[in-house]
């Protein structure tokens, strides 16, 4: 599991008219080719009387599946600039598909290009990106007498607080970087002057936005 990457923040769509043409880019998160290629599908069953549904996608931890299709464009001329765009920014797991409504006015090979690179430049811009971090879930289970000082400390830190659960001890959950951990457990053995127990949880992704 990568420790972090970017990727597209939701599901979306945006519009852009150029020269009468209207282009509609579609974004999604995509983990598998299987479910860019099952968007493409329903994109294109949407839009079935569009002139073109053009498409690509980047997947997996290495980017090692992309494909670009120009679905009867000239050739390069959509489906490459689309990917490009997911490759310049850097996002993983994602698919785009860009409709497109032929206006009556030919754009030529570079003007197209530029639309439809632009097309999913706006829709991303449009959709938002998240950065994923790796975090490992902490455990601290405490006496309640340390409950005050554990949760205001934890707010006011670095650290994100992720739950907290009463029971016959109190205990909370906190996310920390792989890279953090001793840090973080010396930080709350300090705190409670050794009276907590602290055990290591699932690994979650945490996203944030990109701004």
């Amino acid at each position: 599991m990568l420790p972090q990457y970017l990727t597209v923040k939701a599901d979306g769509t945006h519009e852009i008219n150029i020269q009468k043409s209207r282009f509609i880019a579609h974004i999604k998160r995509a983990e598998t080719e299987e479910e860019a290629q099952a968007f493409i599908q329903e994109i294109k069953k949407e839009h079935w009387n569009a002139t073109h549904n053009c498409s690509a996608y980047m997947i997996g931890e290495n980017d090692q599946i992309q494909k670009a299709n120009d679905d009867g464009e000239p050739s390069g001329t959509a489906g490459v600039p689309m990917l490009e765009v997911l490759k310049k920014r850097k996002l993983k797991d994602t698919v785009v598909v860009v409709t497109r409504y032929f206006g009556g006015i030919k754009l030529g090979a570079g003007g197209l290009i530029r639309a439809y690179g632009r097309a999913v430049s706006e829709g991303i811009d449009a959709v938002g990106t998240v950065e994923r971090t790796l975090m490992t879930v902490m455990h601290v289970k405490a006496d309640y007498t340390w409950l005050g000082k554990l949760e205001n400390e934890i707010r006011s830190s670095d650290y994100q607080l992720k739950d907290i659960h009463y029971s016959e001890l109190v205990e909370i959950e906190v996310y920390v970087k792989k890279d953090k951990m001793n840090e973080f457990q010396e930080w709350i053995t300090e705190l409670t002057n050794g009276q907590s127990d602290m055990s290591e949880g699932e690994q979650l992704y945490m996203e944030t936005d990109v701004k």
